[in-house]
């Protein structure tokens, strides 16, 4: 490295003068750092984790400086840094460490998992004095929620002595999974560590931040959310990256918090479609939060009402334990579950397995009625989501896009759910007929039908367009989609689980298992030993899962038909996408193991936009101990695709939630 001494030139710092800065850019084959000169006038503001600005191919970029070297090992000529945007060490080391194996293990690049890593920046919050660190609570006085638990103060007591526990906890139902989990986070926060919670949707936050709040006392923990604001946003995360706070709480993107001696990572409802990231890499919180615990030797805590099968593999490789109650508390918290179509039922009225609401849900909803108000789960929102010719049954379609026709109200005129094109004048095309009938009922259909046959009671509707928080006690029907189910305030008096066969007849490996889990999550916010009728077959698995409130049999039940099928997570699975030549081209560039297994390609459903060519979905599929490999072969192939500046941009999603 040579030093110029002409007037006005830079000149490179002194004490390590080589800077290791990781560009964003998402191209594979520059999937690496790159080095550059520190200016001696930027010595004291280029630190290891800031953004700086750098001149890469011609045109200034942004970046992020990894580390200082006193040598590069380049043998050409090094450009220095143009700028340091700002000295603020936003990229803690433990943070890159982990984001490099996060793009390794899902065949991404380093860019883009700093990118949902790190935060916009907002000069103005940078500039604010910084907060005072927060000083640790005391030890609780007792396990509080955890002593229902046989294992749960035991787990409690390892994470007050600073070990790592891990545990996959299955909920008992009611509200006291909350201040469960704050109490936990106060064990860690006690013992020197900090912790961090990711929950599903911000609801779930709210009520998790109001639990910390009254276990810690102000100012010790974060909730990070999207409904806070950027400038709001970044302002708390900089006071966990700083050290002032050292408990997060907040939904998916908050499991890249740089939280201090990260001691507890918690993760509720695991099997929650919501966890799953839509931007490349696409990371789940469940494999982030168990690196993390792995790298910082944390404890971990994987909890639902329900047990995943991925969550089923951690116990049955020994990574975590499961933490679950004895039978005979399960059975005083759990409610009473009769499924519709039962032999005493049969009997008494042999319509009940073909209508909607048979007797047992009417009669079920109008005693519940005069003790509090009733839960009515609904798969589908909207009025009517599907329409059918009422003569020969022929799904009704759009004569322009060939999509789902719809009705909003019942005055309306059938629509196009795809193109949004009105179906006035709709005529089957099989029979002629020009009368629509209902397939699926939505949630404001539901509703409106309920209004009419319970003319007394209050009917209210919690969905996408409008979601509830809570309910008072009063009489009332709450007709809700799943996820959106409002907390009763001293519990539902009882559930109707409508339309069961939406959710189990699902073209999707995973319909059983997210049947069961949203069933279980609106049975559990009914009262112990409230009713709850289920419109399915009694006989099915999950059902029968559902009855006898057993969800870990049925998950260890599915992880063995995976195993014999040869799916995830018993095996891992990668999903390509693109054009047919472009998934022949990254197959024949990445070289697959020996193991691999490729299956497709199959066209992909969605409509391809006009001029382009149709898309299509392969899967390659490995054994497990073979996943890290693969991930690593087809990021070395897309490497070799962009290198050749290769224009079409092959999807690749390891192990994605829909795999038929």
């Amino acid at each position: 490295m040579r030093k110029t001494s002409r007037k006005g030139a830079r000149v490179p710092a002194e004490h390590l003068p080589v800077a290791r800065v990781a560009v964003d850019m998402s191209l594979p084959h520059l999937d690496r750092p790159f080095d550059y000169l520190v200016p001696s006038e930027l010595d004291a503001k280029a630190v290891p984790g800031c953004r700086v600005r750098v001149r890469f191919a011609g045109q200034l970029v942004d970046g992020l400086l990894l580390d200082r070297v006193q040598e590069s090992d380049h043998e050409g000529r090094l450009s220095f840094l143009e700028r340091v945007t700002s000295p603020e060490a936003v990229l803690a080391p433990e943070i890159a460490a982990l984001a490099r194996e996060v793009a390794d293990r899902y065949a991404g690049t380093l860019a883009d998992v700093l990118r949902l890593a790190i935060p916009p920046r907002h000069a103005k919050v940078e500039g604010e004095p910084p907060r005072e660190p927060a000083t640790a609570p005391e030890p609780p006085d007792g396990p509080g929620p955890w002593a229902r638990y046989p294992a749960g103060p035991s787990f409690l007591a390892a994470l007050a002595a600073g070990r790592a526990p891990r545990a996959v906890w299955t909920a008992l139902p009611g509200p006291e999974r909350v201040q469960a989990v704050a109490r936990a986070v106060r064990t860690a926060l006690a013992a020197g560590r900090g912790a961090l919670v990711v929950l599903a949707d911000g609801r779930d936050v709210a009520r998790v931040d109001g639990a910390l709040a009254e276990e810690l006392g102000d100012g010790r923990h974060v909730a990070l959310t999207a409904d806070l604001g950027p400038t709001e946003r970044y302002r708390r995360w900089l006071a966990v990256r700083r050290g002032a706070v050292r408990a997060v709480v907040g939904t998916r993107a908050a499991m890249f918090a740089p939280v201090h001696d990260l001691g507890l990572v918690v993760l509720w409802d695991d099997g929650d479609d919501v966890h799953a990231e839509p931007h490349a890499p696409y990371p789940h919180p469940r494999e982030v939060l168990a690196l993390r615990a792995h790298r910082s030797q944390a404890g971990a805590l994987i909890g639902g009402y329900t047990r995943t099968t991925e969550a089923t593999v951690l116990v049955e490789t020994g990574w975590a334990h499961a933490l679950t109650a004895d039978r005979a508390t399960v059975r005083a918290a759990m409610p009473r579950v009769r499924p519709v179509g039962d032999d005493f039922d049969m009997a008494r009225d042999e319509a009940a397995r073909a209508a909607r609401l048979p007797h047992i849900a009417f009669d079920t909803a109008r005693r519940a009625l005069e003790h509090g108000p009733v839960l009515v789960q609904v798969p589908r929102r909207g009025y009517l989501p599907a329409l059918a010719c009422q003569r020969c049954r022929t799904m009704a379609h759009c004569s322009a896009c060939q999509g789902p026709l719809a009705l909003t109200s019942a005055h309306a005129a059938p629509y196009c759910r795809w193109c949004g094109r009105i179906a006035g004048d709709w005529h089957c095309p099989e029979c002629g007929f020009f009368q629509l009938r209902a397939v699926v009922v939505g949630a404001r259909r539901t509703a409106e039908e309920l209004g009419r046959a319970f003319p007394g009671a209050v009917v209210r509707t919690s969905g996408r367009e409008a979601v509830l928080d809570a309910v008072g006690p009063g009489k009332a029907l709450v007709v809700s989609t799943p996820g959106a189910e409002p907390v009763a305030e001293d519990g539902y008096a009882a559930a109707l689980l409508l339309d069961g066969w939406a959710l189990l007849g699902r073209a999707d490996l995973r319909a059983a298992e997210e049947s069961l889990r949203r069933w279980m999550n609106a049975a559990a916010l009914v009262r112990p030993g409230g009713a709850v009728v289920v419109s399915a077959d009694g006989s099915l698995p999950a059902v029968q899962a559902l009855i006898r409130w057993d969800p870990v049999t049925f998950a260890e039940r599915e992880l063995g038909e995976r195993r014999e099928a040869g799916f995830p997570p018993a095996f891992r699975m990668a999903s390509l996408t693109a054009t047919p030549a472009a998934i022949r081209e990254l197959l024949v560039d990445a070289r697959l193991p020996t193991s691999a297994e490729v299956l497709g390609p199959v066209p992909v459903s969605e409509q391809p936009q006009p001029g382009q060519q149709p898309r299509e979905r392969a899967l390659v599929r490995v054994p497990r101990g073979d996943g890290l490999p693969l991930a690593r072969e087809l990021q070395a192939g897309q490497g070799v695709r962009s290198a050749r500046r290769t224009t079409e941009y092959v999807r690749v999603q390891m192990d994605p939630l829909e795999l038929i």
